[in-house]
């Protein structure tokens, strides 16, 4: 048996309205207004917080592999420091990159939207103008690969590099099996984890800040390897292999 409850007005109540449903141009005007605050959302979090990129070479293999997708913390520099040992994404400071987009080509409509979630940050970037390296060495440090076995020393201190491919620290040019370089101010010296194969600071010694990267140029800190799912995971900052260095 169904009891069907019927409501009546109370002694002393006023009278009883019911609710109408919303009309279409409110429903529209919602989703709409939701959009929209989705996409400012969107655009401030890109611009002042985080951003999404994907690594198109192996230089940092085994860390990141050709096309993960990585998130970048974009509070260091700036409210945060960047420290010995982050995974930084920065511009090319001017004949850097080394790597082909591995994106599929896009033209038409395809390219107008991929550029419009990137412009939003709800795509990772696709530019050839960023690279992504480790940091080795801060401002004032010394950066050195002097000795017989390749080990690279800061500071004087040899450290143990437990996230390179190869390990070593060979100067990537010809005939020249070591370096010792000081790292000027507002600046950060990177290489790449995959150092058999990575066109990073070591290259770049004859450049006006001996292979430096000015902390102007670097967009953030990786914080996280985002996609594909089955290689999620946070990228920490191995603070135990720098932790010797005074």
């Amino acid at each position: 048996m169904v009891t069907i409850l019927r409501g009546g007005a109370r002694h002393g109540a006023g009278p009883t309205h019911a609710i109408s449903p919303p009309s279409q141009h409110s429903i529209w005007f919602d989703i709409g207004f939701t959009l929209l605050a989705t996409l400012v959302a969107s655009f401030v979090l890109k611009t002042f917080v985080i951003q999404s990129f994907y690594i198109p070479s192996q230089s940092m293999e085994p860390t990141l592999l050709i096309n993960d997708r990585v998130v970048v913390s974009k509070l260091a520099p700036g409210p945060l420091k960047v420290h010995r040992g982050d995974i930084v994404v920065f511009h090319d400071p001017g004949g850097w990159s080394d790597a082909v987009s591995a994106l599929p080509e896009d033209t038409g409509l395809g390219a107008w939207l991929h550029g419009f979630a990137q412009a939003l940050g709800l795509a990772p970037s696709s530019s050839d103008d960023y690279l992504i390296k480790r940091v080795i060495g801060v401002a004032g440090d010394e950066v050195a690969c002097e000795s017989a076995d390749a080990r690279l020393t800061v500071n004087g201190v040899p450290i143990d590099e437990t996230y390179t491919a190869s390990g070593g620290c060979v100067a990537a040019t010809a005939g020249e099996g070591s370096f010792s370089v000081v790292v000027p101010p507002d600046a950060v010296w990177v290489m790449g984890d995959n150092r058999g194969d990575s066109l990073d600071s070591r290259y770049h010694q004859s450049d006006p800040l001996g292979g430096a990267v000015v902390l102007d140029d670097v967009v953030g800190v990786a914080q996280l390897r985002l996609w594909p799912p089955s290689r999620l995971a946070l990228l920490r900052n191995p603070g135990a292999v720098f932790a010797p260095i005074p």
